[in-house]
């Protein structure tokens, strides 16, 4: 959920394939995986593993080859925080919001996201600020 939340299209305030209750929310990935259609290529890989991750089914890791860089960081962190390597995970965001690796870690496998870091969620038409 994390990776899609950092990857800024697929989750924000009035998209059909988020179910609320009360303070709870979901992710339809049917829904998610048939809207997700019409986004950039790029978008659809993320949304593709960011699924594989929740419920699978596994998908082709070649898919993360073609990423921009701030895309592969994020699946990167994404599948480190899976494998249970986010204890020690210390990842900083630059002035574009893109992610950066500390100093000690090779800039290919960056720990996960701060998962402290909010993520708030506004009009329909806005995604996360």
């Amino acid at each position: 959920m994390e990776l899609l939340i950092r990857q800024g299209s697929a989750i924000y305030d009035g998209v059909p394939w988020i179910d609320r209750e009360g303070d709870i929310a979901s992710v339809d990935v049917d829904k998610l995986l048939y809207e997700s259609g019409v986004w950039s290529g790029g978008e659809q890989r993320v949304v593709r593993i960011a699924v594989s991750l929740l419920v699978g089914p596994a998908v082709d890791l070649s898919e993360a080859t073609t990423l921009d860089r701030r895309n592969l960081a994020l699946v990167l962190a994404a599948i480190a925080h899976a494998a249970g390597s986010h204890e020690d995970a210390d990842l900083r965001y630059d002035g574009q919001g893109n992610p950066r690796a500390p100093s000690g870690l090779n800039p290919s496998t960056p720990g996960p996201p701060d998962a402290s870091r909010p993520v708030r969620l506004s009009s329909s038409s806005q995604k996360p600020t």
